[in-house]
């Protein structure tokens, strides 16, 4: 399928390693022009340089701390010095700590709100004057299933990331009438470092080996494996596509059917 998205620019959060990385190159092997963005310039110019290797694609690169409304309005400057408008953004970010209520601080819930709510709400501020300038404006914001099945031991995820969902299905109404698109895509085990971090949490809490705690994990998994990043990144391919235009308000779960909801 073509998916339309040859010589359109798409902005990439979070983008030097896990799902962000994966959607950048399944993006610039669509044929997109990017941007992306991490905490870490040489992270991230590495990132940067390997998928202009892979694709020929044009890539801007840049250092963005997320809870730092000065950075991100700094690269959407550069962005649109460099573009002149963007088609696609994908907001993504670090995953919150793990840990119940009563092992949590109060002020770790408003640090996870920085991260996983006014991270989007900031950087789509910041690039809503660009993607109105495009004829297929695509919003897509990088969830978990935790907005539709709670997970044990992750409180602060479980709270927040519910939050993102139901501010995306709001703005996603709010700029129907523009032709914009505002999607959700929430991944389940995908086998990525924050999976890694997850299963040493989990270790830990049960006081077994990761190794252990990986088997119990693997054991809730359908189709008996973790997903992996090029899987979920192929949805966030689509969701950007000219094939999804009547597709808005969606929280995608991509989970290999782990999730126990109807859809």
């Amino acid at each position: 399928m073509d998916y339309g998205l040859a010589g359109t620019v798409a902005v990439v959060m979070a983008a030097s390693r896990g799902l962000g990385r994966a959607t950048a190159f399944a993006l610039a092997r669509e044929g997109c022009d990017l941007a992306i963005s991490s905490r870490r310039s040489d992270a991230i110019e590495q990132t940067a340089q390997e998928i202009r290797t892979a694709t020929g694609r044009r890539v801007l690169a840049q250092a963005v701390d997320v809870t730092k409304a000065t950075d991100i309005t700094a690269f959407a400057q550069q962005v649109a010095t460099t573009y002149g408008t963007i088609d696609v953004l994908v907001n993504n970010g670090g995953g919150p700590a793990p840990g119940t209520f009563d092992s949590l601080e109060v002020e770790q819930f408003g640090a996870a709100c920085e991260i996983l709510l006014m991270n989007s709400v900031r950087t789509t501020k910041a690039f809503l004057p660009l993607l109105r300038r495009s004829t297929q404006g695509r919003i897509i914001t990088v969830t978990s299933t935790s907005t539709r099945e709670v997970i044990a031991n992750l409180m602060l995820s479980n709270s927040l990331r519910a939050a993102v969902a139901g501010w995306s299905k709001t703005l996603a109404r709010e700029l129907a009438p523009e032709g914009i698109t505002v999607n959700c895509v929430a991944p389940g085990t995908i086998g990525t470092e924050r999976i890694d971090e997850l299963i040493q949490a989990n270790a830990t809490r049960g006081q077994i080996t990761p190794e252990q705690a990986r088997t119990q994990m693997l054991s809730r998994m359908p189709m008996g494996r973790f997903g992996v990043p090029e899987e979920f990144a192929a949805a966030v391919a689509f969701l950007a596509s000219r094939s999804a235009s009547y597709i808005s308000g969606i929280n995608l779960l991509v989970d290999g059917a782990q999730t126990a909801v109807v859809q």
